[in-house]
């Protein structure tokens, strides 16, 4: 079994190394780390809505960069600041994920960074043979 790391040396708020892949694959299994709503190593303003869509789009763009696509999440684990935002951030999940509901856990948790929102997820694609 191979495994290949993605997205190893990137910076976060202040210009500081982070110690993870944004992503590992192996055997097929994509698991991508838990991502917020960052721009060029900062987090962006703005409400729930913005940020949701911020986050989720950064965790499809590891996806597309590893070969895989939103058909291919089979589970994420959502992290929201305020609980009172999470409706407005099933809408907007849905709208991502509605054809392909992967299976989820979300919880309601205090973030390491200032953001609203935090979500990783694990990805499956059977390898060419």
């Amino acid at each position: 079994m191979s495994i290949k790391r993605y997205g190893t040396v990137q910076k976060g708020a202040g210009g500081k190394p982070l110690p993870f892949a944004r992503a590992v694959e192996a055997d097929g299994w994509l698991y991508v780390s838990g991502q917020v709503a960052m721009e060029n190593g900062e987090i962006i303003d703005g409400n729930i809505v913005a940020q949701t869509h911020k986050t989720i789009e950064n965790v499809l763009a590891i996806l597309k960069e590893a070969g895989y696509g939103v058909e291919n999440v089979v589970r994420c684990g959502v992290w929201l600041d305020d609980p009172r935002d999470f409706w407005t951030f099933n809408g907007i999940y849905q709208q991502y994920f509605g054809d392909h509901p992967p299976a989820r856990a979300c919880v309601q948790s205090s973030m390491m960074v200032d953001c609203k929102v935090e979500i990783d997820c694990v990805a499956f694609k059977p390898k060419d043979r």
